[in-house]
């Protein structure tokens, strides 16, 4: 396991739900939003990466993982979440690294909170314009990218499915995520061992709330006011549009982007070296 290996915490959100929490390593800290919604902290390996060069926190958001299996959902929730995993690490500033969902969550907080946050890490978001401008290409991309799995994962889509048919319902998914076809579903077993169980109802209330929020002239004029430097990371494999991120790009007004090469939507997987000097780098205050 590494150096991922920190002890168990457990936060105590606003509402008594309680969240599960870790922390290890040394440095300047840096808190982790895993991405889903519904899903749980995938981030061993990159705890691993930065963990001697930073103080990692990581935790499960609520309802996912080994956190409380209790709403209610949202982002004002979510936000105010991570707000309570930051004060029980007794930290006044911190930097934030979100993936995927995780990034926009992290995005939030800090437009909400930005005196909070000493910098900002997007790692394979989708950006500030309206799902619909991108979704249509990330759907089309999966189902190329499901290749010979696509009549499975389609039947199991449209059924009820055990626990054990929605973690093989998400492996073929997620190994969709992966440029290195040959390696796809050895990845996305990784990701999905040990198996905490997704919440799809947390996923369907959250992505209902960012699809309004989206693409609205008031989130663009927000980001355009953000004082907290960031990093958009990418891989150039992402099968959701890259494109989808230049909007937030261009609206940031302190902000770098590293696109690395040969690698999809979780890129420290598959361009570790890369990831982790992008990222360590932006951290320790490199240009």
């Amino acid at each position: 396991m590494g150096m991922g290996m920190g002890m168990d915490e457990t936060v105590v959100a606003e509402d008594g739900v309680r969240l599960w929490a870790t922390r290890v390593g040394t440095g300047a800290p840096v808190v982790f939003c895993h991405g889903g919604p519904g899903l749980w902290d995938t981030f061993g390996d990159v705890a691993d990466l930065l963990s001697d060069t930073v103080t990692v926190h990581r935790w499960d958001q609520r309802g996912c993982g080994r956190s409380q299996r209790c709403g209610p959902y949202s982002v004002a929730r979510s936000v105010a979440d991570l707000d309570a995993v930051r004060r029980h690490f007794g930290l006044a500033r911190t930097a934030l690294l979100g993936h995927s969902w995780g990034a926009q969550l992290a995005l939030h907080f800090a437009l909400e909170h930005p005196d909070r946050v000493s910098k900002l890490v997007y790692v394979s978001g989708t950006g500030i314009d309206p799902s619909a401008t991108w979704h249509g290409a990330y759907k089309h991309n999966l189902r190329a990218g499901l290749g010979t799995h696509l009549s499975r994962w389609e039947a199991l889509r449209s059924r009820e499915r055990d626990d054990a048919e929605d973690r093989e319902y998400s492996v073929l998914q997620w190994s969709a995520d992966f440029s290195e076809r040959e390696r796809a579903l050895e990845h996305a077993e990784h990701m999905a061992t040990p198996w905490l169980g997704v919440n799809f109802e947390s996923n369907a209330a959250i992505n209902a709330e960012t699809k309004r929020t989206c693409g609205t002239p008031a989130l663009r004029a927000a980001c355009e006011r953000l004082d907290v430097p960031t990093l958009i990371v990418d891989g150039a494999e992402d099968i959701r549009p890259r494109w989808a991120l230049d909007s937030l790009e261009q609206a940031l007004p302190q902000v770098s982007r590293k696109v690395l090469r040969g690698a999809g939507h979780l890129p420290w997987v598959e361009a570790p070296s890369d990831f982790r000097a992008a990222v360590a780098g932006f951290l320790a205050g490199r240009p």
